[in-house]
């Protein structure tokens, strides 16, 4: 049981390391802030969850301790990193950032657009 449990975990924590490897691929070679900042907050946060979830898994399985820290740690990570990476996005849209040249909308340009009206 103990070799499928750690199995199961280094798993988990494989999928970890790949979504961190798919955020870092991203912030390297996306084009501009906004997409960016979207690998970064998304994969990066899913890599933590899963690595996070693979640290219970392996603690409350193999050696029998529940650790409701890492649980917390998990939903703070949930809950604060899409919040944090939509407020650096609009911190950067706010403060004049440009978009990539081949973006094809903006959705706050014309919701600023209409408002002014």
């Amino acid at each position: 049981m103990t070799e499928i449990v750690k199995g199961i975990v280094g798993l988990l924590i494989a999928v970890g390391v790949l979504l961190h490897l798919v955020a870092a691929l991203g912030v390297i070679r996306l084009p501009d802030v906004y997409t960016r900042n979207h690998a970064a907050s998304k994969a990066a946060m899913l890599g933590i969850m899963v690595i996070l979830l693979a640290t219970f898994l392996y603690f409350y399985l193999i050696n029998g301790q529940f650790n409701s820290r890492i649980l917390l740690g998990i939903a703070f990570f949930f809950l604060t990193s899409p919040v944090a990476g939509h407020l650096i996005g609009r911190a950067a849209y706010n403060s004049g950032v440009k978009l990539w040249d081949k973006s094809v909308r903006d959705d706050l340009k014309t919701s600023r657009s209409s408002k002014k009206e």
